[in-house]
């Protein structure tokens, strides 16, 4: 079977906090880095790369951002194309979005990748949902996959 169109990856989360809380959440690492990476060389900054790190696993990614509009919408490569949007909710609540596109191989990797993207990034939001509401790290990323870690516990 081939592809009529190409796969993309969908995750959504309404985080019951204000917009700007949640969209600094995912670019200053300070704040990431309690619910998603260990480690990255930099806040997220309209035209520049940094590298998350995930030293639990021993991995690391290069991250190119691409747009940054305040408290709406974070757009960049990692390596594939990612977008995330912001919508202020009343009540101080934040609906969060996040769609991942541009998968490469054949038509069974496109479809493998959007799958892992779209459970990774619901995962993502999960945490990040979990501390902002409640200040707990909850360990969803680094127990997701514990067969894997190359230190730590």
């Amino acid at each position: 079977m081939t592809l009529m169109t190409s796969p993309t990856a969908r995750a959504t989360m309404l985080i019951r906090r204000p917009v700007a809380e949640v969209f600094n959440a995912f670019v200053d690492p300070d704040v990431t880095t309690k619910f998603w990476f260990s480690r990255s060389t930099s806040r997220l900054v309209a035209g520049k790369a940094v590298t998350w790190s995930w030293d639990l696993y021993g991995a690391s990614g290069d991250v190119l951002v691409k747009a940054l509009e305040t408290n709406k919408r974070i757009a960049y490569e990692w390596p594939t194309p990612v977008e995330m949007t912001f919508t202020s909710r009343a009540n101080e609540l934040t609906f969060v979005s996040v769609i991942a596109s541009g998968f490469t191989g054949t038509d069974d990797e496109k479809v493998s990748q959007a799958l892992d993207s779209t459970e990774g990034f619901n995962l993502v939001l999960s945490a990040c949902k979990v501390f902002l509401e409640h200040g707990i790290d909850s360990r969803i990323i680094p127990d997701k996959n514990p067969d894997s870690w190359v230190s730590g516990t």
